[in-house]
């Protein structure tokens, strides 16, 4: 295949190097004429003249490359994954049908294929979480793993080389799907490497002041962790060569954006976190010694370090539903400073390194029971219409990230549950008509409400009753999607059918009267009388909270107004309507903001105080339209689940405002600093000091300080001096 046809210099260099990449990871896994066949088909879509440019402005088939060497290295999937990847382009021209697929490289590689082009039609339609093209996404990903596994691949790639985008928006969309979609599919899928990668790269986006700030701490501080770990190690690795075991030991650091959530929930200050890292054992142990080693090594560092009980987990007698085998523990290390320590297998370590695709390699088959159940779920979920996609998607990523319990049922079946799960979601993890139906359970010999939060180990005995039926205030408290779902379809269900019930009892009135009703004007009544939907309003007759009589005397009101006679028409060259829309507003290029704005009602957001030279973008809402910074923290949410309301937005003219703006200010609590920092402020010129609040703990001060300044050049330039004072450690905007 000819590559200088379509490829730059330096993008045809990337090209051999990433092919040659890929055939040394590929081993000899591909059947013969594989390759011949590929390059065959693939330059037929070249010389064809096909589009060969993706969405971001790159090169398709260096990009399905790249993610096919990804697929195959750091994922561990190989022919079939790889063959798809690079057939894909020709099938989506239609140079390749799939039957021939099917003939020429087997019905795995045309399926995979299916579900790939499944994926990039919705994506062509610009998916996005709130439409129903959202649920047939997710349902594409769930008829077969592989292409949930090819797509966390593509995104991957895609996020390491967002930062060449020429569009910010761009970067943002892709940033917030990888957060909210792509992240947890990969935690659930077993590939914590990339899950963390992918929560790293997505914040670098969305949050470039928190990542930056966390990068350069975590860079400052490598020396003595380093040095930290070393100290930690020695003695252990001492001890387990004195047993003869085979290890490798090792530190790592956490990443970016968990050590960000720590800050966030814990509120604390960088230099107060103490398990920043984590120390990995990893045995050379053949598979029948595994467990035991691992626990030797466990009894090894506890006799060494003292443990913290509540921090220990066992992986290893009951390995989680992706296949994940481990034991960790914390232990308090030298200087009193709490280290978490991971033992682990070499095989355990690849799976917990490529996820389900190693689980298979070892265990020799193509599925797993664990995955599949959860998949099973998955569809049944995402088939339920009921079930808004917004919804969903919580439901979805909640049971993703809860760590797993495990509940037996009186005859010693296992059921793997979320952590906090209750009775209730354990009937209805058993069959729906037991969820309904769920009145109790017995724990123990204990009886134990339906709300009754579950433990591992629990063997629980369920009790039924006959007239029982789901409660709305039964979603208060389970937490597994399924229970979710049944829940709210039975509500709707009976709902319908009160619904139903009330519609017949309201004919049979009408009838009485003998008055003739319409339709569209008893549906006009409707909403005129506040309801959102008919179901509603029925609700209301059938639980006697509106009477029916009332109904049709205000239905005659309404129909002798409507028969009155109308004012006299204007002509249209005289009528102008002043009604704007959301759709009219979004689908504007952009809104301008200055001083002289007139005829849109705006407001600057008070979550994230935007000022005249910021990044912004607008959101359209019942008060107007609020002015955010794209690097708002509520942005990456509006993005993803009101898309449709957000307007590009900029500044124009000149400032001509003074707006309230919050520094957060770190440092030393040196004599004097706090009056140095006043001073300075009040040498600015167009800047007013309206509040200061200071707080000194163990030598450090943290305070914030409240001013009224124009714009951002004047926000950086009184930053950089506040910087300047000595003993300030840190100035950030809030």
């Amino acid at each position: 295949m000819n590559t200088h046809s379509f490829l730059t210099t330096e993008e045809q260099q990337l090209f051999v190097r990433t092919y040659r990449s890929l055939r040394r990871s590929m081993g000899d896994v591909l059947v013969p004429n594989d390759i011949p066949k590929i390059k065959t088909y693939l330059a037929g879509t070249v010389d064809a003249g096909l589009s060969i440019t993706d969405n971001f402005g790159g090169n398709a088939l260096l990009r399905n490359l790249q993610t096919a060497f990804i697929v195959s290295e750091e994922i561990g999937l190989k022919r079939a994954s790889v063959l798809s990847i690079l057939l894909l382009p020709a099938v989506r021209h239609e140079q390749l049908s799939l039957e021939t697929v099917s003939k020429e490289f087997g019905d795995d590689v045309a399926g995979i294929l299916r579900g790939l082009l499944k994926t990039q039609e919705l994506y062509a339609k610009n998916v996005a979480i709130e439409t129903e093209n959202f649920r047939k996404l997710l349902l594409s990903f769930a008829e077969d793993v592989r292409v949930i596994l090819i797509m966390i691949a593509d995104r991957l790639l895609l996020m390491r080389q967002a930062k060449g985008f020429e569009s910010d928006a761009m970067r943002l969309k892709i940033s917030a799907e990888a957060s909210y979609l792509y992240a947890p599919l990969a935690h659930r899928l077993g590939l914590y490497k990339i899950k963390s990668e992918l929560e790293d790269l997505a914040l670098k986006y969305t949050d470039r002041e928190s990542y930056h700030y966390i990068a350069c701490k975590i860079n400052e501080t490598k020396r003595s962790r380093d040095k930290y770990i070393a100290e930690f190690i020695a003695p252990v690795e001492k001890k387990l060569q004195e047993t003869g075991l085979k290890f490798d030991i090792k530190g790592r650091t956490k990443s970016i954006s968990s050590i960000r959530n720590k800050l966030l929930k814990q509120k604390i200050e960088f230099e107060r976190i103490y398990d920043l890292f984590a120390v990995r054992v990893i045995l050379d142990s053949p598979v029948e010694r595994e467990k035991a080693d691992c626990w030797q090594v466990y009894s090894i560092i506890t006799d060494m370090y003292q443990p913290n009980p509540s921090r220990m987990k066992d992986w290893l007698s009951i390995p989680k539903s992706n296949g994940y085998e481990s034991l960790h523990t914390t232990v308090m290390g030298p200087d009193n400073r709490w280290v978490e320590v991971q033992i682990r297998s070499k095989r355990m370590d690849e799976v917990a390194e490529r996820g389900l695709a190693a689980h298979w390699k070892y265990k020799g088959i193509k599925g797993e029971s664990g995955l599949d159940e959860w998949l099973n779920s998955v569809r049944e979920v995402l088939e339920n219409k009921d079930v808004a996609p917004i919804d969903l998607i919580h439901d979805f990523k909640m049971d993703l990230y809860d760590e797993e319990i495990f509940v037996f049922t009186p005859k010693g079946d296992l059921f793997k549950l979320p952590k906090g799960a209750t009775v209730l979601d354990f009937a209805f993890a058993i069959h729906t008509k037991l969820g309904s139906k769920c009145v109790s359970g017995k724990i123990g010999g204990k009886n134990v409400t339906i709300k009754h939060r579950l433990k591992s180990g629990d063997q629980v005995e369920l009790h039924t009753a006959p007239n029982q039926s789901p409660k709305r205030d039964w979603l208060s408290f389970v937490v597994t999607s399924k229970a979710r779902t049944k829940i709210k379809q039975s509500l709707k269900e009976e709902s319908a059918k009160q619904a139903e019930y009330a519609k017949e009892l309201l004919q049979r009135r009408f009838k009485n009267r003998k008055i003739e009703s319409d339709e569209a004007q008893l549906m006009r009544l409707i909403k005129k009388m506040g309801y959102k939907t008919v179901t509603d309003f029925y609700a209301e007759i059938a639980n006697d909270r509106l009477d029916v009589n009332t109904v049709i005397d205000q239905y005659l009101e309404f129909e002798k107004k409507e028969q009155e006679p109308a004012l006299v028409p204007r002509s249209a060259e005289t009528f102008q309507d002043f009604r704007t829309t959301e759709e009219d507003l979004s689908s504007k290029d952009e809104l301008v903001i200055d001083q002289d704005l007139k005829g849109i009602e705006y407001k600057l957001a008070q979550c994230c105080q935007p000022i005249y030279g910021d990044e912004i973008f607008g959101f359209v809402s019942s008060q107007g339209i609020k002015i955010h910074r794209t690097t708002c923290p509520n942005a990456p949410d509006m993005f993803r689940r009101f898309g449709y309301r957000v307007v590009k937005a900029r500044w124009s003219g000149k400032s001509g405002l003074n707006y309230p703006i919050t520094l957060r200010v770190v440092g030393h609590d040196d004599i004097g600093i706090v009056t140095n920092i006043t001073s300075i402020i009040s040498k600015e010129n167009n800047v007013n000091m309206r509040s200061i609040s200071i707080n000194s703990t163990d030598g450090l001060f943290q305070g914030s300080i409240t001013v009224m300044l124009s714009d951002t050049s004047v926000l950086y330039a009184l930053i950089k001096k506040i910087k300047m004072i000595k003993g300030v450690k840190r100035v950030e905007r809030m």
